[in-house]
């Protein structure tokens, strides 16, 4: 099945309500019923075709977070066309790049975000009732993809330039269908109506997407925030009466630190998505609110996730909160030199037939993660950190997440980011940014100091510690390292 079969012709439980889209705003939630948003999602197929669209060509979408979006990206996969997610937030300059890389044949995007588009266009056809257009740009050899291929998803780009990594519909479903089945263990709800999704990541980015797929495979309507505010998560959470739901970790630091949140009940259960969850803010989380938080691990080259936790391993094995899970079954792991993990799947094998990746796939078909990592006795999956983000003074490891830790230890510290910058002697020495918990009041670097001195052994302890407004983050939440080394190597 690839991704347009699974909206137009759903394979639903009887008994299970069909989804729709409902997309969460302050002034009252928007709700598209399925009927309508397969509509929508023709529309868009026939308004491809119309303007001479070729199949497996890409198409590029600069939409926000709403049912358009939802039926763009069915509505390119109806028309057997190649998805490309573009985020509007994204200065001009960043979306000539993504569009330089992918070479669309077509730009979907509002009319007041077609001049940002810097190509050439013959014309634009709209598409009725959308309240979008479609930017033909015929002057320009659109690429083409081979058969299978569904989407184009950029990387994070938190160490380097974002790359290209293309998506295969078969490959994401089988990896769903296997999450889904460990989290239902063969059982498939057949009475009430389906709870909604809450996707709190954009649509912009593959792990939006990837959700409101899983919702509509699931039989669950999706629901989108546009953008993510604690006290509007709590609202939907009881309005809607969520009992389970994905979150990224900087979602869960921020409902952490909002003091007007008294409850989240009846939410039982969160799914950590998108990055690394810190420890600590997984026991904060578990802490105040009495909600398990199952960790996952996964990567837009992948295609998804590829270890996690289930209800009954938090149960059974909560000391050992901070692990990113178990693999799923069909997952094999490898650890390469400095303890760097590879991963294969049925999804790897046919990751990269251009040949882009490089050294990151072998002949085996395992993939170069990036990431430290070890396997512990009962199976457990823990991620040490990036390889790139590894501080190396002087031959001694550091890992940023470690320092982290220590630092959010602090009352006075309310985020806290490690980077490696140049060091003449050493090679490497870690730099501390923290943002204040009291916006008004740096935190002492002194009193940073002794406190790493003692949790941390002395090669660990940052050799400077900045202050900072905020750290710069992704649409995620990963911290932009890359914007923090300059800032203190300048």
């Amino acid at each position: 099945m690839n991704f347009a079969e699974l909206l137009l012709e759903p394979e639903l439980p009887a008994g299970v309500g069909t989804p729709g889209v409902i997309v969460a705003r302050p002034e009252g939630d928007e709700v598209t019923s399925y009927f309508d948003l397969v509509d929508a999602a023709k529309r868009v197929a026939a308004t491809l075709a119309d303007a001479g669209v070729a199949p497996r060509t890409p198409v590029a979408c600069l939409l926000t977070p709403s049912a358009e979006v939802v039926a763009a990206f069915f509505g390119t996969w109806t028309a057997d066309c190649v998805y490309v997610p573009v985020n509007p937030r994204l200065s001009d300059a960043e979306i000539h790049h993504i569009l330089d890389e992918v070479k669309p044949a077509a730009v979907i995007a509002r009319p007041e975000q077609l001049d940002r588009v810097k190509a050439p266009i013959t014309r634009i056809v709209a598409a009725g009732g959308l309240g979008w257009s479609v930017a033909e740009r015929r002057n320009v050899e659109a690429a083409s993809h081979d058969p299978g291929i569904a989407a184009v998803s950029f990387t994070s780009g938190t160490t380097g330039r974002p790359k290209p990594i293309e998506l295969r519909s078969d490959a994401v479903m089988r990896l769903m269908d296997t999450i889904i089945s460990t989290v239902r263990k063969g059982r498939i709800p057949t009475e009430r109506p389906a709870m909604p999704s809450v996707i709190p990541v954009s649509t912009s980015l593959w792990a939006g997407i990837y959700n409101v797929i899983f919702a509509i495979r699931t039989g669950s309507p999706p629901l989108l925030m546009p953008k993510f505010d604690a006290p509007e998560y709590a609202r939907i959470v009881r309005q809607y009466q969520i009992a389970s739901t994905v979150i990224p970790p900087a979602a869960i630091a921020m409902l952490n630190d909002e003091p007007g949140i008294e409850s989240l009940d009846p939410l039982k259960i969160v799914r950590s998505i998108t990055a690394p969850l810190s420890p600590l803010q997984a026991r904060r989380f578990y802490q105040r609110f009495g909600v398990m938080v199952l960790n996952g691990y996964g990567q837009t080259e992948v295609g998804g996730e590829i270890a996690g936790w289930t209800a009954r391993d938090f149960r059974e094995h909560s000391d050992k909160l901070g692990a990113v899970g178990r693999p799923h079954d069909g997952v094999e792991l490898r650890f390469g030199e400095n303890d760097e993990l590879w991963v294969r799947t049925a999804y790897t094998g046919s990751l990269d037939p251009k040949g882009r990746l490089g050294d990151r796939l072998d002949g085996d078909g395992f993939f170069r993660t990036g990431d430290i990592a070890r396997l512990d006795n009962e199976g457990f999956l823990w991620i040490e950190g990036r390889e790139s983000d590894m501080v190396n003074r002087g031959g001694l490891k550091v890992f940023p997440a470690e320092v982290e830790e220590v630092l959010l230890l602090s009352d006075a510290v309310s985020d806290a980011s490690v980077v490696g910058v140049p060091d003449e002697r050493l090679g490497e020495v870690p730099h501390a940014f923290v943002v204040p918990a009291d916006g008004d009041r740096a935190p002492d670097p002194g009193d940073l100091e002794q406190l790493c001195r003692q949790h941390l052994a002395p090669y660990k302890v940052p050799v400077a510690f900045n202050t900072l407004d905020a750290l710069p983050r992704s649409e995620v939440g990963k911290v932009l390292r890359r914007i923090l080394i300059d800032q203190a190597t300048t």
